[in-house]
């Protein structure tokens, strides 16, 4: 049955999308350098408002991790240029569209300048309330739960926090994520059935989709196919459902 053809019964508020692929793409197509990171980031545009059109609310896409340093450092640098343009670039059109930009990882590695590009652009969509998009910039799942215990471990020393009122609502309320809901619905492109280190704690009871459409591949009809599979699942948060009784 094609997605189309789905009456989907509910749409997730949060998406958040592993975006894989791109140098398999520009390999397949017989490109070098960040010719894929290039075509992916094309697509990023496209999907943003293709949510925008369904219902989905908040958006997080995982643009950077922090392992990503450790690619060769002339597509760390290309990676980082085509950051910098899309911060310059699509700030107008998220504006007029009423979404609001906000980052999550790691800035102080980045250059001065693009700090100022990403504080900018945050700024200058601060008043949208149409949707969310985040994107995670030198962010790390291990990284984000380790500045939390080790904001909440200062606050235990310094008395403002007793270890009994430590629980999983303290430790979520500092996350970087604090302020916008945890995902419905993780997808993965390119194959790849893994977490990477993303989201840890905020995908916990997350539904997972795995395509091995290349992200410069992906486009609205692959969007539908995930949503219509999500729409179908009966989410039960670790919940057993109650049986009959006869």
């Amino acid at each position: 049955m094609k997605a189309s053809e789905i009456q989907l019964r509910s749409t997730p508020r949060h998406l958040a999308i592993i975006m894989d692929g791109n140098n398999r793409w520009a390999r397949r197509e017989g490109l070098f350098g960040v010719a894929g990171h290039k075509a992916g980031a094309e697509v990023v545009r496209d999907i943003v408002s293709a949510c925008e059109s369904r219902d989905i609310h908040y958006l997080t896409l995982f643009v950077f991790s922090s392992e990503n340093w450790g690619r060769p450092l002339p597509e760390v640098r290309g990676l980082l240029a085509l950051l910098s343009r899309y911060l310059r670039n699509e700030v107008a059109k998220l504006v007029s569209d009423g979404v609001r930009l906000r980052v999550i990882g790691r800035r102080d590695r980045f250059s001065p300048a693009l700090q100022k590009l990403i504080a900018r652009a945050e700024a200058q969509t601060q008043a949208g309330d149409r949707a969310v998009l985040t994107l995670a910039l030198d962010y790390g799942g291990r990284w984000d739960v380790t500045d939390v215990v080790r904001s909440i471990a200062h606050d235990v020393a310094s008395g403002q926090v007793a270890p009994e009122d430590i629980d999983e609502d303290l430790i979520s309320q500092r996350l970087s994520t604090s302020d916008i809901p945890d995902p419905d619905l993780c997808i993965r492109t390119a194959g790849e059935a893994r977490v990477s280190n993303f989201l840890l704690w905020q995908l916990a009871y997350a539904e997972f989709w795995f395509t091995e459409v290349l992200w410069p591949d992906f486009d609205e009809a692959v969007l539908d196919l995930a949503l219509a599979a999500y729409a179908v699942r009966e989410r039960r948060f670790g919940v057993r459902p109650l049986l009959h009784r006869y």
